[in-house]
């Protein structure tokens, strides 16, 4: 079977559900190489131009639910984001999702409009970059929390996800994949646990968080304001400090790059110091929540790169990062000064 055309084949399903009156003339898969999701931009008789993504990772309880979530944000956010986000298609008053199931796949679609882009960052940021996108995104959190109370309910946690892992490793899959380190996950399952105890995290209102904020995910306007934001695949209601390790990658002295790892070290940077000094100006924050900076890495590599790796990557680069994960990255996860970061905001 061509997996290719399968795909194409399920989003012109989805299509001819949604509205078979206006006719699909071309379909081109638009999808980041590094993941397993696919987009692809659709182009219609009548000259509209339609975003679709396909999924085929978790379950299309999920999937509905954080799609869900992310259009009543596009809806609800206030000016200066009310066009931020991209606005899912809806059929009726209900947001319209496809569910395509046969022997071979489960796959589900979504429909966007396009969004416009404007001035993407460079790969390598001056510090005024930095200092602004500290106050960008202290703005936009305090927009989020504006809206919490109104968006719908939601069900994943960062403790039921590490639940999810845990099962995981009880699986015949799960301990082969994971074959030589399901001691090391408990361990590092069992901290989590344990400092999120100890900081009172799950106190802390839940706000919507996106967690992965590459330079290629979002734009600005030319006057420095965030403009546009994309790719919702790892989206979720957690803490605002979920957001933060990936700003510091955006921060960081060796800036974006395609060949990528997931070291702790820019939460250590002082770069990263010029942008938490400009949020914490605007939205102040807490020294606990500061110390959950460690324990919000600790949550990514366990959930995104350990657990789900291999759905939202690549193989050649799940296989990397998962390598690097036991090798590196939680070996060297007590690196995090958090020190420095408390004292240059005097918390």
């Amino acid at each position: 079977m061509n997996r290719q055309l399968n795909f194409n084949e399920i989003v012109l399903e989805a299509w001819a559900k949604y509205d078979n009156s206006r006719e699909v003339v071309s379909i081109n898969d638009i999808s980041a190489r590094v993941s397993t999701n696919h987009v692809f931009k659709l182009k219609l008789e009548t000259g509209a131009i339609i975003i679709a993504k396909l999924s085929y990772f978790g379950t299309f309880d999920n999937f509905l639910e954080d799609h869900s979530l992310v259009n009543s944000m596009s809806i609800n956010l206030p000016d200066p984001y009310d066009k931020f986000i991209s606005r899912s298609l809806t059929k009726g008053n209900t947001l319209f999702t496809h569910r395509h199931k046969d022997p071979i796949i489960d796959a589900w679609v979504v429909f966007y409009n396009p969004i416009k882009i404007k001035k993407l960052l460079p790969k390598i940021l001056e510090e005024d970059q930095i200092k602004n996108l500290g106050k960008q995104l202290a703005k936009f959190h305090k927009a989020c929390f504006s809206i919490r109370n109104i968006l719908p309910s939601w069900s994943k946690t960062l403790r039921s996800d590490l639940d999810h892992l845990l099962q995981i490793l009880e699986t015949e899959d799960g301990q082969y994949e994971h074959r030589g380190n399901i001691e090391t996950i408990q361990y590092q399952i069992d901290l989590f646990h344990k400092n999120m105890d100890e900081l009172d995290a799950d106190s802390w209102p839940a706000i919507p968080v996106f967690v992965d904020w590459n330079i290629g995910n979002f734009s600005l306007d030319r006057n420095g304001k965030f403009f546009s934001r994309w790719d919702y695949d790892w989206f979720r209601m957690s803490s605002r400090i979920m957001d933060f390790y990936f700003f510091s990658r955006v921060c960081s002295t060796i800036g974006d790059r395609e060949e990528f790892s997931y070291l702790i070290d820019p939460v250590n940077e002082d770069r990263f110091v010029l942008f938490l000094k400009e949020y914490h100006k605007i939205y102040p924050l807490t020294r606990n929540e500061i110390l959950f900076i460690k324990e919000a890495y600790r949550f990514f590599i366990l959930n995104y790169v350990i657990k789900d790796g291999r759905y939202f990557f690549h193989e050649v680069y799940a296989t990397k990062l998962q390598r690097e994960a036991y090798e590196i990255y939680l070996p060297q996860i007590d690196n995090f000064d958090a020190d420095k970061l408390l004292n240059a905001l005097d918390l």
